[in-house]
């Protein structure tokens, strides 16, 4: 785990950092409504979006 950083000690944070995580809470906002709207259940949209933070996690750790 020495590739892990905590993120304390890098602030203040860019403003493309900034930028880009708003980008992206945009676009999971959206992608989850558009989920949303196709009929599929929420513990579905919820044990995606868990699946996907676990194996991201485990890419960070390792």
């Amino acid at each position: 785990m020495r590739n892990v950083t905590n993120i304390r000690h890098a602030l203040p944070l860019p403003a493309e950092v900034g930028a880009a995580t708003g980008k992206l809470d945009d676009a999971l906002v959206q992608a989850i409504k558009d989920a949303k709207a196709a009929g599929l259940p929420q513990g579905l949209i919820v044990s995606l979006l868990h699946g996907h933070a676990h194996h991201q996690t485990g890419i960070m750790v390792n």
